[in-house]
């Protein structure tokens, strides 16, 4: 009995025997597995390495205690198993980066989604990180993920954890926004749909043009993902979001934008309208100027809250992109009801 005790505390030292237990799952700043979290980051005009964060165990929105660039904070502690790819080659694990905008010399064709992001996952979870950040991660480290270049703008980051199962309806969401792979290692033993979006070789060939997925994480929160592929031809927001969650929208994107979209208050079958969002106050600061805002959100009167890919803009009406949509009590803590808004022009 000592020889077989003595073998298995030997199996499970090494890692062998993992049970049930995952480390790939969203962190928060101690490191500790949170099922999902929000993160804003601040411009550089505030300080371009703070941020405030909200988790499933947090009440409303907090100021984070560590610069997003911390070797040990939230975004460092969540991309742990990629790291540790990167030095050990870790067995049973799967990661593909994703960006229209990514690091080093890297471009990504027009013709692919306005879409960043990271998926890391293992045969028991996995996390979808999705953001607005140029060229992240930059490096492969602890002391070298975050781009200087992301402290300029202000940013949104969106982590949730899922179950393994989930990332087969997650690889199709990904298909739909068209996204450029590149940087990937996805096993052959993992969902077809995943590898396929790795190797950039599968996206929709048949209408609908778009895709809307109800998700629930690990820990039960119910998600909607919304993608939509470049044939869709449409603004994200006017033309699909607004019409699924039923509610006038609040949309936040980018302020230096060539040809932006209004605000709209004529969408066809719908009585709800959407209103670009061009200040937003963040807690007790001062309102932030959408032109060094480059996060991009929309908040629903029905308290939904998404993460989104996409500006309103003219050109990105041609492109793939999407949201991911949260409703729970949290939000109604949210800071987007400190917004100042663009009328439409029939309201003037």
């Amino acid at each position: 009995m000592m020889k077989y005790s003595l073998i298995l505390r030997l199996l499970l030292s090494v890692g062998i025997l993992r049970g049930c237990d995952s480390d790939v799952k969203c962190k928060n700043e101690e490191g500790m597995d949170v099922d999902w979290y929000i993160l804003y980051k601040l411009p550089e005009e505030i300080d371009g390495l703070k941020y405030i964060y909200l988790d499933d165990s947090t009440e409303g929105w907090t100021n984070g205690t560590k610069e997003i660039n911390d070797a040990s904070g939230v975004l460092a502690n969540t991309l742990e198993p990629f790291f540790n790819y990167k030095t050990r080659m870790t067995e049973g694990f799967g990661f593909m980066l994703y960006s229209d905008q990514p690091p080093l010399d890297k471009t990504a064709p027009s013709s692919f989604g306005h879409s960043k992001g990271v998926i890391m996952l293992d045969k028991q979870t996995g996390v979808w990180l999705s953001h607005s950040t140029p060229r992240f991660p930059e490096g492969t480290e602890r002391n070298n993920f975050w781009p200087i270049s992301g402290n300029v703008n202000a940013q949104t980051f969106i982590c949730v954890t899922y179950s393994y199962e989930k990332f087969k309806d997650i690889g199709l969401q990904l298909q739909y926004i068209h996204v450029y792979s590149y940087d990937h290692h996805i096993p052959n033993t993992f969902p077809m749909n995943l590898q396929c979006v790795a190797q950039r070789s599968c996206y929709p060939k048949v209408q609908p043009w778009y895709r809307v997925q109800d998700l629930v994480s690990q820990g039960g929160q119910s998600l909607k993902s919304f993608a939509k592929y470049k044939r869709f031809g449409d603004d994200l927001y006017s033309g699909l979001i607004v019409y699924h969650l039923n509610q006038t929208l609040y949309v936040k994107s980018w302020g230096k934008m060539k040809r932006p979209l209004p605000s709209n208050c004529s969408i066809p079958n719908t009585d709800h309208n959407v209103y670009d969002v061009y200040k937003v106050r963040l807690l007790n600061m001062e309102f932030l100027s959408y032109r060094v805002d480059n996060s991009k959100w929309c908040w629903a009167e029905s308290l939904w809250l998404c993460i989104a890919d996409m500006n309103r803009e003219v050109s990105q009406m041609g492109r793939g992109g999407g949201a991911i949509c949260l409703s729970t009590a949290k939000v109604q803590k949210a800071l987007f009801t400190k917004v100042t808004c663009e009328p439409c022009r029939d309201e003037l």
